[in-house]
């Protein structure tokens, strides 16, 4: 196991990551966001919330309830999105 004092490249035993590190990170963070995207559970919610939103527009617009099922169609959206952009996880 390396140690502080084994390692050039870290700082004094501090625990903060040096530029090299994070930058080594970031690729990585990508393929997460990627693999993410991928996912069975992303992909059929996605499109789940998409279809939801289409049918709203198909059917028309006519009545104060499809202004509430497209807001509820397209907040499902953007969760999806945000969760897909949020680095965690």
């Amino acid at each position: 196991m390396l140690t502080a004092a084994d390692n050039p490249a870290s700082t004094a035993g501090d625990g903060v990551a040096n530029d090299a590190t994070a930058e080594a990170r970031a690729p990585s963070r990508g393929r997460s966001r990627l693999a993410r995207a991928l996912r069975i559970e992303w992909i059929g919610q996605t499109v789940a919330s998409l279809c939801w939103i289409a049918s709203v527009f198909t059917y028309g617009i006519e009545k104060p309830g499809d202004y509430l099922q497209l807001a509820a169609a397209s907040a499902w959206l953007v969760a999806n999105v945000a969760a897909l952009a949020s680095e965690e996880a």
